[in-house]
């Protein structure tokens, strides 16, 4: 199941089948973004029978399940989720929802493509990164106990299954992408043992891919080092928590989490969700941006093989960026979420679904 590679690896549908996929909409502005999602999805000319469900704190009134169990079962059946936003309490409450859904399917790669859309102010045009995360283990599992009152423990788990897993994912994405360079990012320095075993796992796999150049930083140099110049990096592999952080990061230097895609990929199934904030103080409004689950689309119809549909939407959307004339608020415009859908969707019918190297 894990196939996210280049534009040539499945040739795009002719056929009249229509996908089953799982639909999570989310909650606060979760439901307005996916829809818009939906909208654009349905007017490629790729066909879709949607199995949509509630999740976290709506789905417990209804079903006393945060996860409702029909949810878990379409997901295998299908095999494919588009995702929304989920309000995670913080410092108690239900546990996350999306790190709840990689353990249950091993969706053990997060693929985060950092790409800038035209015309939006950053300090680096022309950034092209991709960051790779092992999703299952380290501290970012959130296993932890309280020792004693007063005393909480946080177990680290670092696995040479899962660092192998993760490591080869990265090179094996570099070369289908003839990508240049990877690098893995660790704390070795201190956490000698367990970031130690993930950079020996690194090594041993860097060494049956010749044709790639690979280096090693410090996860806390890395950060600063992303924000001088974050040109001298292609793929960045690193473990669980580094990874959430430096993503983040990488977001920041093309506009913010709510212009960048996001992509769980297991052996199974996957799942592609905006990883942006829920915002129920703008839910309902009509006004929140959906980019995020737009781009997530678009690595979702790669992921299935509609190379040409995914292109359409790709370059509708830079088309709408260029013009600026349905822009949402957040990013200098005055469009509300359903006009720049529609937006996207006029351009669709004007752009070409041109082959080009596989960028998000």
């Amino acid at each position: 199941m894990v196939r996210y590679g280049t534009d040539e690896d499945a040739p795009s549908s002719t056929e009249s089948m229509a996908y089953n996929v799982t639909l999570i909409p989310g909650d606060g502005i979760g439901p307005e973004v996916t829809n818009a999602a939906v909208r654009i999805l349905e007017a490629t000319g790729v066909k879709f029978e949607w199995e949509s469900f509630e999740v976290g704190a709506e789905a417990f009134e209804k079903y006393q399940e945060y996860i409702p169990k029909e949810l878990t079962e379409s997901i295998e059946r299908t095999r494919v989720a588009l995702k929304g936003p989920v309000t995670t309490p913080v410092g108690g409450g239900f546990a996350s929802i999306n790190v709840t859904l990689r353990k249950k399917f091993d969706l053990f790669a997060n693929f985060r493509p950092i790409r800038n859309l035209p015309h939006i102010p950053t300090r680096y045009p022309d950034i092209d990164l991709i960051i790779v995360r092992e999703n299952t283990e380290s501290l970012y599992s959130g296993l932890e106990h309280e020792v004693v009152p007063g005393v909480v423990e946080s177990l680290k788990i670092i696995t040479e299954k899962a660092s192998t897993r993760i490591a080869r994912f990265a090179f094996e994405y570099s070369r289908k992408n003839k990508r240049k360079k990877v690098h893995a990012v660790h704390k070795a320095n201190i956490m000698k043992l367990s970031d130690g075993l993930f950079l020996r796992c690194s090594r041993t796999v860097a060494k049956e891919y010749p044709e790639i150049t690979y280096g090693e930083h410090i996860v806390d140099n890395a950060c600063m080092q992303l924000v001088m110049n974050p040109y001298q990096y292609d793929v960045l592999v690193m473990e669980n928590l580094y990874g959430d952080i430096i993503s983040d990061l990488c977001a920041g230097l093309v506009g913010g989490l709510g212009l960048v895609p996001s992509a769980n990929l297991g052996e199974h199934c996957a799942i592609f969700e905006a990883v942006h904030g829920s915002a129920p103080d703008i839910a309902g409004r009509n006004i929140a941006n959906p980019t995020a689950v737009i781009r997530c689309s678009l690595l979702m119809l790669r992921h299935l093989g509609e190379h040409d549909a995914a292109w359409k939407i790709r370059n509708a959307l830079d088309k709408v960026y260029r013009t600026r004339e349905k822009l949402t608020r957040d990013i200098g415009g005055k469009a509300g979420t359903s006009e720049f859908a529609d937006s996207v969707i006029e351009a669709m019918e004007s752009v070409a679904a041109a082959p080009q190297p596989s960028r998000a």
